[in-house]
Parts: C-alpha cells; structure tokens; sequence
C-alpha cells in the first residue's frame, strides 16, 4: 500500500488527509501546533461538512518526532504555509525514498521551493479550491465537501508529469482532480485569484463575499488580479482555464481574471468564508502576502513594469502585520486612495 504523509494538517491539510484515510489509505499527520496533535491522537480528527460531520482516527506526530520517524513515505503532501514550503521540505528529505513524491498543497508558487530541496524528479505541484476555517485543535470546519472540491497536479519535468496520475489517484478521495500539462501556470492562474480575494478582503476584517459587496471593492479586487495575469505572462507562464472553467476568454487577460474571480465569489465561496489571510491575522499569525501579492509586484518590476494596486495591499498588509493598523471596513479608504 501507498505510504502517505501530510505535513502541516490545518483547515485544508486535514481535511484532506481524513478524506485519503477514510477511504483506506496509509496516512499519517505530521503537525506544527501540539495541541491539534494532540486531540487528534485522543479523538481523531473530526472534519465538520455543511451536510454531515465525520471523525477519523489517523496517526499523528509532531514535528520533533520526525526524527524519530524509520519507514520513508512514498507521497508526502505538503500543507504548510507557502512561506514554510522550504523547511517543511527538508524536514521531510530524510523520510524520501529515490521515487518518492513531494506536492505542494499550497498557494503561491511553492512549487520551486520544493523542487530546490528535493529534485524536481520528486516535485509534484498542485492547485487547490477548497475553502475551510479551523479555530479548535482537532476540529476543521469544511465549506466545500469532496463533491464540491477541485484540483489540478502536474510535474515540472517529462518524467514527473507521467507520475501525476498516482498523485490524482489518491487525492481523488479529497475532490475532483486534473492533471495539468502545465503546471506553473495553472499554479499561476491560482494567484491570479489569491492576490484580489485573499489579503485585500483580510485588510477590511471581512468575509470574502461580505467585502466584495462594499461599494469600489469588488473593482479594486478585479484589478489587483487582473495585474496578477499580467504578472503570469510577465513570468513566461500562459493563460489556462482551472476549476473547471472553459478556455472561452483565454485570449483575453482582463476577462478572464474577471470570470476566475466571478467563479471562485459564485461557485466556491459561502457567505460565512474567511479568506485565509484573514484567519491568520485572527491567529495572531502573518499572512501569505508576500508570496502572493509580493510576488505580483515582483514579476512586473523584473520587465520593468508596475503593480500599484497589488504593491499597496502588501504595504497595509505590513500595517496590519506590525500593529500599526487594525482589519476593519473602514479601511476601504486606504484601499481606494489614488496610488
């Protein structure tokens, strides 16, 4: 049998890996916050659906006694934040087998902080649309079910994109799975859509469709993703369709920003829907800003270009992150000054 870790078993992480154990699989949690362990080792893990709650008892460790850990995992999924991706890979390089695989469960593009550690042999990357929350150790609060749940995976190399079937295989317990042909920028598509939802909703303290609603944010939004497709193209990656969506506006870059966000605010997000970002800073935690938005910004500056919208969400998130400025509505204001 298929041997399988998840490092880093948050909202999504967890959620995931119970769906893989339920169905029979070799499963094994690996975590950072001690309490979740251990909860986890006294009840399980209790994934609660919007139709049915379900516990499953899987093994968990935490992260000092991986050391201790002797039999090599043959897939190892990776849900650690995006700015954990390189540490977590090389907690994990002992525990690799020569064709052992590594996926990035992740938002940004984790995916070369992976490969850097591990080889690009062993790299799977992976997209994800799966909304959860979890505010209690042991206990993930799941938004969009199996049914519900989309992803895409792909390789960086001819010889990791014919493995990407064993990943889809067994991630296909978790929700709908695609293989990409390019994974990069499928991965980039992803942002595309992080960098208008994720850090500039958490900048007004609301949930994602909640800000969407308050007057210029949904503009605001748009145009901090429709920067992001320029930031793709900037990088060499091409317009794709993901979630589903057909390639009608892939020759089109503002459109077809404009129909991921429309996708991800209609078909994936509830009225209740914390973005991420938002639930770090409700943590006390940094969000993935850099990763996301940064990286925008980063892209465009390489040919010269600007992301101005993008660029000043980082700034406020770095208010916000040192204390100086607190996530409220009323910081539309900010958002909406002339840049």
């Amino acid at each position: 049998m298929v041997k399988i870790a998840v490092v880093g078993t948050g909202a999504n992480g967890a959620g995931i890996g119970a769906d893989m154990a339920r169905a029979g699989l070799d499963v094994t949690f690996i975590e950072q916050w001690p309490a979740h362990v251990e909860a986890i080792r006294e009840r399980g893990i209790e994934v609660r659906l919007p139709d049915r709650t379900e516990v499953t008892e899987v093994p968990a460790f935490h992260l000092c006694e991986v050391a201790t850990l002797r039999e090599p995992f043959d897939i190892i999924f990776l849900g650690v934040k995006a700015y954990d991706t390189r540490w977590a890979a090389e907690l994990i390089k002992p525990l690799l087998k020569p064709d052992s695989l590594v996926v990035g469960l992740q938002n940004g593009m984790s995916i070369d902080d992976i490969a850097d550690v591990v080889g690009v042999e062993r790299t799977i990357g992976a997209v994800i649309e799966l909304a959860s929350n979890m505010w209690e150790p042991g206990i993930t609060t799941r938004q969009n079910p199996p049914e519900e749940t989309w992803f895409a995976v792909g390789g960086l190399t001819p010889s990791a994109q014919a493995r990407a079937h064993e990943v889809a295989e067994v991630l296909g317990h978790a929700g709908t799975v695609e293989v990409s042909d390019d994974i990069r920028s499928s991965k980039w598509m992803k942002l595309v859509v992080n960098a208008a939802e994720l850090v500039p909703s958490a900048i007004l303290g609301l949930e994602l469709n909640t800000a969407a609603e308050v007057p210029g944010m949904h503009d605001f939004m748009l145009a901090c993703g429709k920067e992001a497709v320029r930031a793709a193209a900037a990088s060499g990656s091409s317009i794709r369709p993901i979630f589903g969506m057909t390639a009608e506006n892939v020759n089109d870059p503002d459109a077809f920003a404009e129909q991921l966000f429309h996708v991800v605010l209609t078909t994936f997000s509830l009225p209740d829907t914390k973005t991420t970002s938002l639930q770090d800073w409700l943590k006390g935690r940094r969000s993935e800003v850099a990763e996301i938005n940064g990286r925008v910004v980063a892209e465009l500056e390489a040919v010269g270009a600007d992301a101005p919208l993008n660029r000043l969400v980082v700034e406020l998130a770095a208010r916000v992150e040192a204390g100086e400025l607190a996530p409220a509505p009323e910081n539309i204001e900010l958002l909406l000054q002339p840049v």
